[in-house]
């Protein structure tokens, strides 16, 4: 079993976080019984977040009466000190707990720091002091804010994307966190999809060691998959090494990763299906995409009224009306027979 000391908090944890983002698209009952097999075979520590709609609820059912067996992590997405409170104080109710193992801000657009005007880092100060959260951390999806966190000693941990596709100074990020003792969480271990090969995906990520990544899960298969990789961890192989290198060429540059934060769109579009349609028709099965269901998601960007605020949301910097637009054209000459996929 390969394990992951998430820095300066201690927490020790299988090489396999669960991501409980997608149990939002199921029920209860189903999210609860996947939670519970996760834990039963190993896995321990679940990452949710306040604004994952009914994501907490779902755990807080899984586990209640167990907690000192796992670690939460969740996050806030508030603006201000007031926001930070609501925000805690329902998660912890939501979670059947007293206390959080990991209370994260969700993807701030500043690096929160004591006595800013935001007054959230001093609110998770007041909030660790009175026992409520234990460790605190920040997500992002900014390269800059992402470095001033580390840079600023004050937080334990950092969640920000990373997986085969990632560039130079994405692992730059993962080393500055290692010499800093802090730890480092990869989301998008899949790059929302994209990569279809898990064990690929395992393989790359365990080369470093201080890296956790979460794995979202929805379905009892793929919950299985990571769940084999426990007893049997990928190793890199040649054949994985080659499998890495075409999906590089293929993926590397221009794409949306599906991270959502250009949403909402003021007519409806769903922009981070929609961005990156030409890929999903070509690495996952076509035919939903395809669908009337499909057709008619796509054929909203006809009405994209070029406002640029999901250009302006986006932390990638892509031209996102541009690719919108190209993603249309793609998918109107497969939908004509034009292009086969």
């Amino acid at each position: 079993m390969q394990t992951v000391k998430l820095g300066k908090t201690g927490i020790v944890t299988n090489k396999n976080a669960f991501g409980a983002l997608p149990i939002q698209r199921i029920s209860d009952e189903a999210a609860v019984a996947l939670l519970r097999k996760a834990y039963e075979n190993g896995m321990t520590f679940f990452d949710t977040a306040r604004m994952y709609t009914d994501s907490e609820h779902k755990v807080g059912l899984a586990f209640e009466g167990m907690r000192e067996k796992i670690f939460i992590a969740t996050k806030t997405g508030a603006q201000d000190a007031a926001g930070f409170w609501q925000d805690l104080e329902t998660s912890l109710e939501n979670l059947k707990t007293d206390y959080i193992d990991l209370y994260q801000f969700h993807n701030p657009a500043f690096c929160p720091k004591p006595g800013d005007e935001s007054g959230l880092y001093d609110a998770a100060l007041q909030a660790k002091e009175q026992g409520k959260i234990r460790h605190i951390g920040i997500t992002n999806h900014r390269l800059a804010v992402a470095h001033e966190a580390i840079d600023s000693g004050l937080y334990e941990t950092l969640q920000f994307p990373f997986c085969y596709l990632a560039t130079e100074k994405d692992v730059e990020l993962v080393e500055k966190c290692q010499a800093a003792d802090m730890g480092f969480i990869a989301m998008k271990a899949l790059s929302g999809g994209l990569i279809t090969n898990s064990a690929a995906a395992y393989a790359y990520l365990a080369q470093y060691d201080n890296v956790l990544p979460i794995w979202g899960v929805q379905r009892e298969k793929e919950l299985d998959e990571f769940l084999s990789y426990i007893d049997n961890p990928p190793v890199m192989t040649a054949e994985l090494e080659a499998l890495i290198k075409k999906d590089r060429e293929e993926l590397l540059g221009e794409f949306c990763r599906g991270c959502g934060y250009c949403m909402p769109c003021p007519v409806g579009i769903e922009i981070n299906t929609c961005a990156r349609m030409s890929l999903l028709l070509r690495r996952s099965p076509s035919a939903g995409h395809l669908s009337p269901a499909g057709q008619e998601m796509m054929m909203k960007i006809e009405k994209c009224l070029h406002c640029n605020q999901c250009k302006g949301r986006c932390p990638y910097g892509l031209d996102t009306p541009t690719l919108l637009e190209k993603n249309l054209e793609d998918y109107r000459n497969v939908l004509a027979g034009k292009v086969k996929v």
